[in-house]
């Protein structure tokens, strides 16, 4: 079915996008998976090609676009074609432009976001500490106001912070006031800090299942002194800034895990076309073309829910049970039709080298970060008034 989603401009860049991955990751993408991140220098390329300034406004050095989200959603479903990642550049882009964007003082958006868009200067988001998960609410990590009033003293430790090994500033949640009386929530802040900062530092590159471009450390934080007009939006707020950027965040994992899916179908349909068995192709079994109908059933009607969110994210509509309704579905399906196009592959498709052994394994932590499909259904369920 022809997909409405998209309109010229999404395509022209899809194009484009096409190109560069063609030209400047394929040929290097097994080095960077051996190295576990992508060369510092790709993301000034990104920058280059304009693709960390498509929401940033003109002023700023950005294109200014309305509904940028989509142009980010166009890159994620090329990566997923081709088999590749770029690393911890949609951190960068997806997760913490929002809040430079909506919470940066004008002061802090003209130093900040020219560099953003240039690549000059690469972000992360430091949220989830050792022993508390998805309860952000229990984070340990303090800013303690000087007593001049100057900057912060900042103390605690992040664990899977992607993109942290080679961000330049981190924006580090951490609690500014205890938690009130009867709110846990109250009295976090979200600090801009600059990783040279003294009594800053990245600790393991974490080895993860998959993912293996996507930088992922190890923070900690030693008397850290972080200006005060380091502060993004109101001391005490962060806890509401965050849950207000979940939806878009979760529709972004609803998208990767819909390309993931619709880009195995496609690596499985020329695998069994490609392979023969008992002097026949596999794509001649009854079984092979069952299976692969399946799955392209399930992709189908991921691909329906991707985009009637993508449209109600931009028209301001994607309520966060919406959003958590779309990642619950396309996360859990995707893992069934990977894992049967996988199957499909037989023992080579347990082999790193295919690019459907990859998505397995990048695909699994989608059911786990921005939200584990468990706290998805409670979402959905408290919407329904369960």
């Amino acid at each position: 079915m022809r997909r409405t989603v998209y309109n010229t401009d999404h395509e022209a860049f899809r194009t484009t996008i096409r190109d560069f991955i063609a030209t400047e990751v394929v040929p290097v993408y097994d080095e960077w998976r051996e190295a576990g991140a992508v060369p510092r220098e790709f993301y000034k390329k990104l920058g280059d090609l304009g693709v960390f300034g498509i929401e940033v406004p003109e002023e700023y050095g950005g294109a200014g676009e309305g509904g940028g989200f989509k142009f980010h959603a166009v890159i994620t479903e090329e990566c997923a074609r081709a088999g590749v990642s770029f690393g911890g550049s949609s951190v960068h882009t997806a997760l913490c432009l929002p809040y430079l964007l909506k919470y940066a003082t004008e002061e802090q958006k003209r130093r900040w976001l020219p560099p953003f868009v240039s690549g000059d200067m690469m972000t992360a988001i430091a949220m989830t500490e050792p022993g508390t998960g998805s309860d952000l609410a229990g984070m340990k990590t303090t800013a303690k106001l000087s007593e001049d009033g100057t900057h912060y003293v900042l103390n605690g430790a992040k664990t899977f912070i992607t993109g942290g090994v080679q961000a330049d500033r981190v924006l580090v949640c951490a609690r500014t006031a205890p938690p009130a009386p009867g709110d846990r929530r109250a009295g976090i802040s979200i600090l801009a800090v600059d990783t040279t900062s003294e009594g800053y530092a990245v600790g393991r590159k974490l080895e993860k299942l998959g993912l293996k471009t996507s930088d992922t450390a190890e923070l900690s934080f030693t008397d850290v002194k972080v200006p005060v007009g380091d502060l993004l939006g109101e001391e005490g707020k962060a806890f509401g800034y965050l849950g207000q950027n979940l939806p878009q965040e979760r529709l972004g994992i609803a998208v990767a895990a819909y390309a993931q899916a619709a880009a195995a179908v496609t690596f499985a349909k020329e695998y069994v076309q490609d392979r023969t068995v008992f002097g026949t192709s596999v794509a001649s079994f009854q079984n092979t073309k069952f299976v692969l109908a399946d799955c392209k059933a399930d992709v189908d009607a991921m691909e329906a829910v991707v985009d009637r969110a993508l449209d109600a994210h931009e028209a301001g509509e994607l309520s966060a049970a919406d959003a958590a309704s779309a990642k619950l579905f396309t996360t859990e399906r995707a893992a069934v039709v990977i894992d049967k196009c996988l199957q499909l592959h037989g023992g080579y498709g347990y082999m790193m080298e295919y690019p459907i052994a990859r998505l397995y394994a990048d695909t699994r932590v989608s059911r786990i970060y921005g939200g584990t499909s468990e706290v998805m259904r409670s979402i959905i369920a408290k919407s329904m008034g369960l």
